[in-house]
This record gives structure tokens, sequence and C-alpha cells, in this order.
């Protein structure tokens, strides 16, 4: 595989990709609802959300470094743990979300804008013309995109945080409501039945790994891309949660379908109401503009190594890979058009998402127990300290969450059915297709060197040899 990919991507962009994808209109609703069911002990399960993601970014970040390549998460598996593995892996983790949440994360901008801008506005009609606008800048390439993620990224956590900051001190115009932040956690131990709520909140950073040929210095940004932007997330996520709490009452926030912008009216008034309107529209351009960069980017990855149809694998005059930016596209609009996404659908959509991507994180961390243990002389970029013990801490979190995705009985059926019906679909395609296209046994893993094979004059990513090179020595 030659290299036609173009690395102009820095940390501010990397920081921007992972903040970006994460969040989002959608993850807002969710972390107001969380804080209006769990009061400020919802913060709780934010910390062990965030800390079982970071230590799966460690997994991430060690991977990457092995196999620095587009198609991260499928590429990582094909050498653990075979091709039927690693194509399931990326559509239950991308594919089957990106079906799933990003129709609905264009109809709440679609929701905000008709309600608090333009009372004529169709939500569907927005909702449509917003994915398009992006599938058009990222055609245009990388640059493009980088530069539109650092923008509405950085307005947008700047906002969440300012506003959080403004709300705790008492510097809005409104008035707090008499049950202000208490109690602590009206939940007991039952707040960890929400863990699984929180962890979408953090979901996803682990993209900008589909960056690691466009992303200069990827050995030391891709790490701290992802962990920066955790932890940015928990600072300005946790401030505006429980400034939520001060200014809108717990059960006003749990039953919201846009709980942040009750929260900016009622702390500032009208003018509160548009500047965090403006802020949650551009979440949701952040994380649709971040899936048409970084997933396409995967499936041009799998193209090249034959899992995917060939013409996911073409790529543009601006090196962007076009054929499969416009199968993400029809995944998301899909829904949209279908009116299978709307804001009704929200909690019920994300924790089906939440489940098929917690299945891929666990992946990621089996991934790297194979290969570390198969190959340890291959070279990378970060090590993750004290393992395994951050990966061990975060498998039964994660495992956790798939027991527990959700407190209510009726949901927790209701997340199930969608969630294996959609990974039903993915273990067929991929049976199918490894059988009777790739004709490969479902388990039979490919050597590292093919995968990082060609990576092109001055693309290493670390100053030690590249793993190609050391297996070829090795042999």
């Amino acid at each position: 595989m030659t290299h036609e990919l173009n690395r102009v991507v820095g940390l501010p962009g990397g920081i921007a990709c992972a903040v970006g994808v994460v969040v989002a209109s959608s993850t807002l609703v969710m972390q107001g609802n969380g804080f209006g069911t769990g009061g400020p002990g919802f913060l709780m399960a934010m910390v062990l959300a965030m800390l079982i993601n970071l230590f799966t970014m460690c997994s991430f970040a060690e991977l990457s470094g092995m196999i620095p390549r587009a198609g991260s998460l499928n590429h990582y598996t094909q050498a653990a743990l075979g091709p039927f593995v690693a194509i399931v892996a990326i559509i239950a983790v991308y594919i089957i979300p990106a079906i799933l949440g990003l129709g609905v994360e264009a109809s709440v901008a679609g929701i905000i804008v008709r309600d608090v801008f333009l009372d004529w506005m169709p939500v569907k009609g927005f909702a449509i013309a917003l994915v398009l606008v992006f599938v058009v800048t990222n055609l245009r390439g990388i640059r493009w995109f980088n530069t539109i993620q650092i923008a509405t990224a950085g307005f947008m956590i700047f906002s969440i945080a300012a506003a959080g900051i403004i709300g705790l001190l008492g510097l809005g115009s409104g008035t707090p409501v008499a049950t202000s932040l208490g109690p602590f956690n009206p939940l007991g131990w039952g707040v960890l039945s929400l863990v699984a709520m929180a962890f979408w909140l953090f979901a996803g950073a682990e993209m900008v790994t589909a960056l690691a040929e466009e992303i200069r210095r990827p050995e030391l940004y891709i790490p701290l891309s992802m962990f920066l932007g955790l932890l940015i997330i928990l600072a300005a996520g946790g401030l505006y949660g429980l400034a939520s709490l001060k200014y809108v009452a717990a059960a006003d926030l749990a039953g919201s379908t846009t709980p942040h912008i009750h929260m900016a009216a009622a702390m500032m008034g009208r003018t509160g109401q548009i500047w965090l309107s403006l802020a949650s529209i551009l979440a949701s351009a952040t994380t649709i503009n971040t899936v048409l960069c970084a997933l396409p980017r995967m499936l041009y990855g799998m193209a090249k190594k034959g899992q995917m149809p060939a013409v996911l694998g073409k790529v543009n005059r601006h090196q962007v890979p076009s054929g499969a930016t416009y199968f993400i596209a029809f995944c998301i609009l899909a829904p949209l058009v279908s009116g299978a996404a709307t804001a009704a659908t929200i909690v019920t959509y994300m924790l089906a998402a939440t489940f098929t991507w917690v299945i891929g994180y666990v992946i990621a961390h089996v991934d790297l127990f194979i290969l570390r243990a198969r190959r340890p002389e291959i070279p990378g970029g970060f090590r993750t300290p004290l393992y395994p013990l951050p990966q061990l801490l975060s498998l039964a979190g994660l495992v956790w969450i798939l027991f527990n995705i959700s407190p209510d009985p009726a949901l927790t059926r209701s997340v199930y059915t969608i969630a294996f019906a959609f990974l039903g679909v993915s273990v067929v395609y991929a049976y199918l297709w490894v059988r009777f296209k790739e004709k490969k046994g479902l388990f039979e893993t490919t050597a590292i060197a093919e995968l990082v094979e060609d990576f092109g004059e001055g693309q290493s990513v670390t100053k030690t040899p590249e793993p190609a090179q050391v297996l070829e020595r090795s042999a």
C-alpha cells in the first residue's frame, strides 16, 4: 500500500478531534439527564467512566504505535485475532453507532435551531443540511477538517466550561433553585447503574488513531490528544453539570430533551440560551465532522487490505477517501430521511451504541494482550505504566457496563434488542466476506510487517525502527 494521505495535523487538531467527536449535543443531553437522575453524585459515575475510557486509550495508544495505520482497530485486530473479529470490531464500534447516533445527533441540533432561533425551520431539513455541509468540507481535504475542527471544538468546549464556572460562582442573572446541589448522592450505590450513561460522555477519543498517517509526531501526539481530550471533557462537563443542578430542578433535568439549553436560559436568560444553543449546535457539528473524517479513513485502510469493497479505498484529488466518505454519509442520512432518528429515541439509541462500542473496547484490550505476549520485541511509542493493571481495571468496568446498561428494565430490553440485531448483521457480513470474498480462515492472523508495509519515506512513527523492519530482522 503506498502512502496516499497527507501528514498535516498537529497536536491542537488531534485534541480537537478527540474532544469534538466525544462532546456532542446528544452527550450534553445525556449529561443533563444523568445529573438530573443522580444529582451531584453523577460526577462519580463520570469519573469512573472517564477512567475506564482513559485506560482503554492506553491500549489504543500502544496499538497505534505498533501498527501506525489509518485502519486503526481493524488493523490491530487483524494481527491479533484475524479478519473475522477485525471486521466485526469496526462495524460494532463505529458503523453501528454512526447509524444509531449521528442521525439523532443532527436531529438534536435541528430541534435547537427550531426552538431557539427559527420556529419555521423543519428539524429533519436542518439535520440533513448539516450533515451534507460536512460531507462537502471533508471531501475538500484534511486541512479543511483540521481548521474547522479546531475552531468549532475550541469555541464549544470553552463555552461549556465558562458557563459552568459562571453558574457555580453565581455570576448569572438567574436565581438558583431551592434544592441547589443537594443531597450529593441521592442514589447511593445505585449511582453505579449510571456508569453506562456516563460512558457515552467519553467514548470515541480513540478516533484520533485513524489519523495515524496524517498527524505529525503520532508517537507523541496521538496519546496526548486522547488523554488531554478526556481530561478536558471531564473538567468542562463536571462544571457544567453541577451548575445545571444549581439553576434547574433535578426532575426537570432528568426529563428534558434539551437540559443544557434549559440550564443556560435559567442561568443567563435569553443571552445564555443563545450562547449555549450555538455551543450545542457546534457540539453536533464537531462530532459529525470528526466521524466523517476518521471513519472513512478506517474503511479506507480496510479496503486497502481487501476487507471492504475496493471502492471504499479510492481517494480523490484532495487525498480524501471519497468512496468511504459517501458511504458513511449514507449511513448517517438513512435513519434521518426514514424518520427513525429522532430526539425521542436518543437515550435508547445512545445506550445501544454504547453496548456495541464497549465490545469493541474489549477487543482492543485483547489485541494488546495478544500482541504484547506474541511479539514483545515490536517497537512502538507509548507504553502503559503499570501494564497490565490499567487494562484489567478497564476490562472490569467494561464488563460491568455490558451487564448494567440501564437501571430501567424496559429500556434495557430495548437496548439489548437493538444492539444484538445490529451485531448479528455485522457477524453475518464478516463471516460471508472472509469465507467467500477473502477466502481466508476466520481467525487467520496477518503479519504486522504486512499491515505496515510501504508506510512511506519519512513516515516512521517513532525514532526506533519500524515494526516491519524489526520483524524482518527477527524472522
